[in-house]
Parts: structure tokens; C-alpha cells; sequence
């Protein structure tokens, strides 16, 4: 199993700063969080130079850039064409420093929208996105969050666009908590298209979230790990604590816990 954290971990640090602290604490890779004003400098924005040295900083750290995390979401027509638009720019970014997956959202469904439009909304979007991705080595992975937290939809959409570079990243906290579902039934469910993974543990209270570590929370963490070992998952679980603790606080202790579990 491969490990990696979202940049939003350590928002304050520069590029070289969050591979050196990953390679310290033993991560496998990092996610950079774009649109967020974090200092990594992954943006659309980065210039080929940049690109370049980017892709060759992470070769020579030996931790890879384990997916971009976008905000790129398609089930309001308002908004779905600039996300389209987004996207393709974002598929870019990952193959020029060598990401081989981005995050994307399905996203809020707007009122007066049923499921069954806003399926076919993020179906038409994600077939738009798909031949580029393929073209450049890149998988677009449609996230369990928001609107989209129940496994059944999202492998709907994962039939209806049947292409090889339109994946799953399956948090694994959200299907749970949000929608109950069973841990190994998500898994089930999703196996077929999972390429990249979000871990994180907290608990429900007075309808809020609250962020706890691993082990501390509602998460079956030794469950999500067995069915994907079983399969012999070899992509990147990724850890994504926004706004929490220090970085050096919890990265090594997250990371600790989970590798705990594989013993």
C-alpha cells in the first residue's frame, strides 16, 4: 500500500518544504490542493519551467505527486462547462509533473434538477474529459462527496461512461458516514473503477464533523485496508485533514496507525 497526504496538511509549505517532510515521516507521495493558496506553487497557473522542475524535484525525492486535487464538478449546468473547460487544463498539469490521477466532484445537485439529469450531467462531462485524459496518462477520479456520497450513483455514472481513464477515488469516510453504508458494501460496489483513496477518521455530532485521529472516529479503517490489499490496490491512500492539527503533529501518527493495521 502507498501513502500520500493532501497538501492541505501544510498549506504554509513550499514545494521542496512538503517533499522533505513527506520523505521524513515516510509518505509515499503528496497531493497538492489546487485553488486554495497553498505555497507547493502546482496551479494552473505554473509555468512549463516550473512544470518541469516540479515533475524533476519529485523524481529526485523519491515521492511521487500522487494525484491533483481539483474542485472541478459538473451536475449544475450553470457552472458544468467551465469545470469541463477546468478539467482539461488540470489533466495537463498532471501529466506535466507526472501525476496519474486528478480528483474531481460531481457536486451539488441544483434544485429542480432530479438524480437521473444530474447523472447524465456528470456522465456528458466526464465523456468530454476522458479521451484527453487517456491521451496524456491520466486518470480523472470522480470522489464519493457531496451529493455524490452513495457508492450505487457514483458506479452508475462509472457504467454509463464506461471508459478507461474515468475512475473512482473513494473516500472512504464519506459513504459511511453520510450515507451508512457498510464498509466492504462500498467497497463492493466500487472495486471495479477505484484508482486513488481519501482516509480520515471523525465522528457526527450535532450534524457537524468533527476530525479525529484514526482509530478515534466512526471509520473502519482495518476493513477499507483488508478489501483493497485482497484485490491487490496499487494505488495511493491519501490523507486529507483540512484545517486540523499541526503537520507534525499528526503525519506521522496517521501514518503510524494505518501501516499498524497491515501487521
Amino acid at each position: 500500500m502507498k501513502y500520500s497526504f493532501m497538501s492541505f496538511s501544510c498549506p504554509e509549505l513550499s514545494l521542496d518544504e512538503m517533499l522533505g517532510i513527506a520523505a521524513e515521516y515516510g509518505y509515499d507521495g503528496v497531493e497538492p490542493r489546487v485553488e486554495s493558496k497553498h505555497r507547493h506553487g502546482i496551479e494552473l497557473e505554473a509555468s512549463p519551467a516550473y512544470r518541469a522542475e516540479a515533475r524533476m524535484k519529485a523524481i529526485e525525492s523519491g515521492i511521487a505527486f500522487s494525484c491533483v486535487a481539483t474542485s472541478c464538478r459538473y451536475a449544475d449546468p450553470a457552472s458544468c462547462q467551465k469545470h469541463v473547460d477546468d478539467t482539461l487544463r488540470y489533466i495537463d498539469l498532471a501529466g506535466d509533473i507526472g501525476a496519474p490521477t486528478i480528483r474531481v466532484f460531481g457536486g451539488a445537485i441544483p434544485a429542480g434538477l432530479d438524480r437521473e439529469a444530474a447523472i447524465e450531467a456528470v456522465v456528458a462531462a466526464l465523456r468530454q474529459v476522458a479521451g484527453h485524459a487517456a491521451a496524456r496518462g491520466v486518470k480523472v477520479c470522480l470522489e464519493t462527496h457531496d451529493h455524490w456520497c452513495l457508492p450505487a450513483h457514483v458506479a452508475e455514472i462509472m457504467r454509463r461512461v464506461n471508459h478507461p481513464a474515468i475512475r473512482v477515488n473513494w473516500d472512504i469516510m464519506h459513504p459511511v458516514r453520510v450515507e451508512k453504508v457498510d464498509m466492504a458494501d462500498a467497497y463492493a460496489t466500487l472495486k471495479t473503477w477505484i484508482s486513488h483513496c481519501h482516509f480520515h477518521d471523525g465522528m457526527t455530532a450535532d450534524g457537524k464533523l468533527i476530525m479525529l485521529p484514526i482509530g478515534e472516529g466512526e471509520i473502519d479503517h482495518a476493513t477499507a485496508l483488508a478489501v483493497l490489499e485482497a484485490d491487490g490496490f496499487a494505488g495511493y491512500m491519501s490523507g486529507e485533514w483540512i484545517n486540523w492539527q499541526p503537520y507534525a503533529e499528526h503525519l506521522p501518527r496517521e501514518l503510524a496507525t494505518m501501516k499498524g493495521f497491515h501487521v
